[in-house]
């Protein structure tokens, strides 16, 4: 069978391409002229247009994936072919490549997406994309058309979940099939042109051992970690942005057995979590009319009637915490939750903070001794200046004495400096203090090794 019979491919016959076009067009790349960028960007988006305007895209759709893209393939050959564009080989599969991206993909970010040693992709309008490799930032060469190409992309990304973006509504937050986070804020808030940030997450979660054997942390750590989830202990991650705090999430909840039922509330889905037995639950954003909005805070009251084991908040940032405080004090032990912050004092305040937002006047004290009574272990994160990501600190919340929050260390991260390639040089340390939960470990058959304990250096 032919190929205009298999994919409905109309015989419309492409204009030919001038002289001008001919020694224009070339591929983009590092060092190319601007003249020649739009020469190929144009070619690009001819053959695109001539192809869907040519293309049954029902008998596409009737097509497992991989086969309708062979029949594309073959079809952008004939149109290549039909324009006489004298390009090499290799130039032709780019284009080829390109063009599949636009139809199915993503566009030019679709390779980067695509690439395993990216962490973050940041386009800085339709003009300049940057990438997070090793924790280092470094340019690309990808570019879009134009800010509409930019911004038909975004779309694409958030419809899928069911959000949009418009002036009206002009930031958005979205996810990626794979639950990559996504981040977008158009003009006119944008003053340079649409702005998208995308943090990228593993087809498959990092695991503990993962962690352990890219030095995020050491196996003492684990062990303690480990006792904390499986006695159901509650847990507060902590660290800046992009130090690492849902990767470490997403490896604790795995000690949590299967048979527990677990709920996840999230403002953009992205938790990873391996067992059986999950509930997943995503704020909603008010609708063009300014109605419908569901909060955390909703999704927290509202997961309290849904028979939890455990209730893991992917970010706790406003009025929630209370809501999440009380459900830890009420017998929905080993909960965990992640928050912005620099160390775990700051935590701590910044807890409090948020209890303020809910709307009801609470004596400071009171809202610490909430806090205190909730919390067992806070978890301290870190992006260091190499790039790479630490546990720097597992502190343990003692409880109150006084009118203050006392907590102690039980494992830190000491920074000795930096080497000749400008590595974080340093050694994680136990202080040889010994936790008061280690009674609750004991009770429930989850007993630690006192000597992990011990002054470690």
């Amino acid at each position: 069978m032919k190929l205009k019979d298999r994919i409905g491919l109309n015989q419309k016959p492409a204009a030919p391409t001038t002289d001008t076009e001919v020694t224009a067009v070339r591929p983009a790349t590092q060092g190319s002229s601007s003249s020649a960028d739009r020469a190929y960007q144009d070619l690009k988006l001819r053959i695109h247009r001539l192809l869907l305007d040519r293309v049954d895209l029902g008998n596409l759709a009737k097509m497992d994936l991989s086969q309708a893209e062979n029949e594309l393939r073959a079809a952008i050959t004939e149109l290549l072919g039909e324009l006489a564009v004298p390009l090499s080989h290799r130039d032709r599969e780019n284009l080829r490549e390109e063009i599949l991206h636009e139809v199915y993909g993503l566009g030019p970010i679709e390779p980067l997406l695509r690439d395993p040693e990216i962490s973050d992709i940041l386009v800085n309008t339709a003009r300049q994309v940057y990438v997070e490799r090793h924790g280092k930032l470094e340019p690309t060469t990808v570019m879009f058309r134009n800010d509409a190409h930019l911004l038909q992309i975004i779309d694409r990304i958030v419809s899928k979940v069911g959000r949009r973006v418009d002036e009206s509504s002009p930031m958005v937050d979205a996810r990626l099939p794979d639950g990559s986070r996504v981040n977008a804020i158009i003009p006119p808030l944008a003053l340079d042109g649409p702005i998208m940030s995308i943090r990228r997450f593993g087809r498959s979660p990092l695991m503990m051992d993962d962690l352990v054997r890219v030095g995020a942390l050491i196996p003492e750590m684990v062990t303690v970690l480990q006792g904390m989830v499986r006695a159901r202990l509650n847990i507060l991650v902590s660290g800046g942005t992009g130090s690492g705090k849902t990767t470490l999430l997403n490896a604790l909840s795995s000690f949590i057995p299967d048979g527990e039922r677990i709920v996840t509330i999230e403002d953009s889905a992205e938790l990873q979590l391996q067992q059986p037995h999950v509930v997943r639950l995503e704020t909603r954003p008010p609708n063009i009319e300014g109605r419908g909005e569901v909060t955390a805070r909703d999704l927290v009251r509202n997961s309290l009637r849904m028979r939890p084991d455990r209730i893991v908040v992917g970010e706790v940032r406003g009025a929630e915490a209370l809501d999440m405080l009380q459900a830890m004090n009420t017998g929905h032990d080993g909960s965990i939750s992640t928050i912005h912050s620099n160390s775990a004092r700051d935590s701590i305040n910044r807890l409090e903070m948020m209890m303020q937002m809910c709307g009801f006047e609470l004596p400071s004290r009171a809202m610490r001794q909430q806090i205190s009574s909730a919390l067992d272990l806070v978890v301290q994160t870190a992006r260091l200046s190499d790039g790479t990501r630490k546990v720097i600190g597992i502190t343990e919340v003692v409880g109150m004495e006084g009118d203050m929050i006392m907590l102690q260390d039980l494992f830190t991260f000491v920074r000795d400096g930096v080497d000749k390639d400008g590595r974080t040089v340093g050694r994680f340390a136990s202080t040889g203090l010994r936790p008061k939960f280690t009674e609750r470990l004991k009770a429930s058959s989850h007993e630690i090794d006192p000597k992990i304990f011990e002054y470690l250096n």
